[in-house]
């Protein structure tokens, strides 16, 4: 019962945040721009997000390697384009997460190394991001002159990357207290892998050079989705712009990212200065290309996943 309550809660977030951005939209504009789609450019969108599959595999592979999960990189790819569907089907942004552990302790990983290199994998995405939105403020503070959304830049960049270095230095401290109980004792051990693959330059250079070229990709997708209506957009926004949007949207209070990620993106079109109708625009169809490659994932997972009693789990180790 508590699950659906939460999963209503959700939907009233999603629908309720779309409620106000289309409350002050012009749709008589956004009529105007989708006349205008440029399928070619909507197709590159799509070829930014198979590229961005690509890289999100070589990060996990390198990732579940450390964790001694076995990933081949085609599995690492089916298992995120499975994940891809399951993200916009689940109520959450992090839904396809939990469907890519499930798959991979079902293949035999077993609960404990898929749990750890889903978390670590997903824990690395995020800081990148964050790194991306603290490398990029001094140009997003000169497209960005309102005190508020500058706040709000450091306070989601910076904040996230104080969380994430003080995860890895946790992995430094050895706390007995923290082997006495099951949810702290995994924490102290994934903090204890992530300090070693942060201590390896040639890891940090992997994960980091990827994770960001992952990220340059969203900008990318966003980018070429608003070109593809002609919205007025450039790169250099793109770049400065979608990263926090997509940093907020990752907070799992609506379904998919729904309603957060275009009241995100529509305040942050009004900041710098460009149409807030054109970053509703925008944020609908980045949404719909995520909603093409969940629908490519969907038939993958229909016709290459084996059913559960087919597959041995190996016990945790």
């Amino acid at each position: 019962m508590r699950k659906y309550a939460l999963i209503a809660v959700k939907a009233a977030v999603s629908l309720g945040l779309l409620y106000f951005a289309l409350a002050r939209t012009d749709f008589s504009a956004v009529t105007a721009r989708l006349n205008r789609l440029d399928i070619s450019w909507a197709l590159l969108a799509l070829v930014a997000l198979g590229l961005q599959i690509l890289l999100i595999s070589i990060r996990w592979q390198y990732i579940a390697q450390r964790c001694h999960a076995e990933l081949p990189m085609r599995r690492a790819c089916r298992l995120n384009l499975i994940a891809a569907f399951f993200n916009q089907v689940l109520p959450s942004t992090v839904g396809g997460d939990a469907v890519r552990l499930w798959l991979l302790a079902r293949d035999g990983a077993g609960w404990s190394k898929a749990a750890y290199s889903v978390l670590l994998d997903r824990f690395v995405g995020v800081l990148a991001l964050a790194l991306l939105v603290v490398i990029c403020l001094p140009w997003s503070f000169q497209l960005i002159q309102n005190p508020i959304g500058r706040a709000v830049l450091l306070l989601i960049g910076c904040g996230s990357v104080a969380a994430g270095a003080a995860f890895i230095a946790l992995g430094s401290r050895s706390w007995a207290w923290m082997q006495n109980f099951w949810p702290t004792r995994h924490i102290a051990q994934m903090a204890t892998t992530a300090l070693a693959l942060f201590n390896s330059p040639a890891g940090v250079a992997l994960l980091l050079g990827v994770s960001l070229t992952t990220h340059v990709m969203t900008a990318a997708t966003a980018w070429s989705v608003a070109r593809a209506v002609s919205v007025p957009f450039e790169f250099s926004h793109a770049l400065l712009l979608v990263p926090p949007v997509v940093l907020i949207a990752t907070i799992p209070i609506s379904i998919a990212g729904w309603g957060v990620r275009e009241s995100a993106l529509m305040l942050a079109f009004a900041y710098a200065g460009l149409s807030e109708t054109d970053g509703l625009v925008v944020s609908i169809l980045f949404g719909a290309a995520y909603f093409v490659l969940g629908a490519i994932g969907g038939v993958v997972w229909l016709f290459t996943t084996k059913p559960a009693g087919s597959a041995s789990m190996q016990p945790d180790s």
